[in-house]
């Protein structure tokens, strides 16, 4: 993922010589409500597992996405909840960050219901990581790649708490 985005450089080689404090603060959007990552008061920053999170809960929000990652992940994070007894997935599974001093960029592998569109579900999905992460980590998001790794049926699941209807030949 390296290459993909250019860091905005918050201070020049030369810092603290002829230059204000003012001048080495990350630039911030006027009106996106974006905290400042690096002020004259210290510097903040944000760990790759706290974007991953953050991307993986905001994905599994919207309406139409099943599940995240590839087959493989998945497998694994069903074996693993199963042997340790953990309360629910994962949910930085699926997701891959990279993290910047002021922006981030996200890869999401999902598994999408049958019958959604799947170019309305990816712009949604794009806009609520790219919301969440903006909104609480004051971080840009340079951009919001999508993988659509498999379809669910409703097929595909069992259910056992149904009663059979007796068999469909005799």
């Amino acid at each position: 993922m390296y290459g993909r985005f250019m860091l905005m450089s918050t201070f020049s080689s030369d810092a603290g010589v002829g230059t204000s404090a003012s001048a080495a603060r990350a630039p911030s959007r006027p009106g996106t409500g974006r905290a400042e990552l690096v002020t004259d008061r210290g510097r903040t920053t944000i760990a790759d597992a706290v974007v991953q999170k953050i991307a993986g809960i905001a994905t599994r929000e919207v309406a139409g996405v099943y599940d995240l990652g590839t087959g493989g992940t998945r497998a694994i994070g069903a074996v693993r909840e199963r042997i340790t007894s953990s309360r629910g997935p994962n949910v930085a599974q699926g997701v891959s960050v990279e993290v910047g001093e002021t922006q981030a960029a996200v890869d999401v592998d999902i598994v999408c219901d049958y019958g959604v569109s799947i170019a309305e579900l990816a712009a949604a999905v794009r806009r609520n990581v790219t919301e969440a992460i903006e909104r609480m980590t004051g971080l840009e998001v340079a951009e919001v790649n999508i993988a659509v790794d498999d379809i669910h049926l409703d097929d595909d699941d069992t259910d056992t708490g149904t009663k059979s209807s007796g068999p469909r030949v005799q």
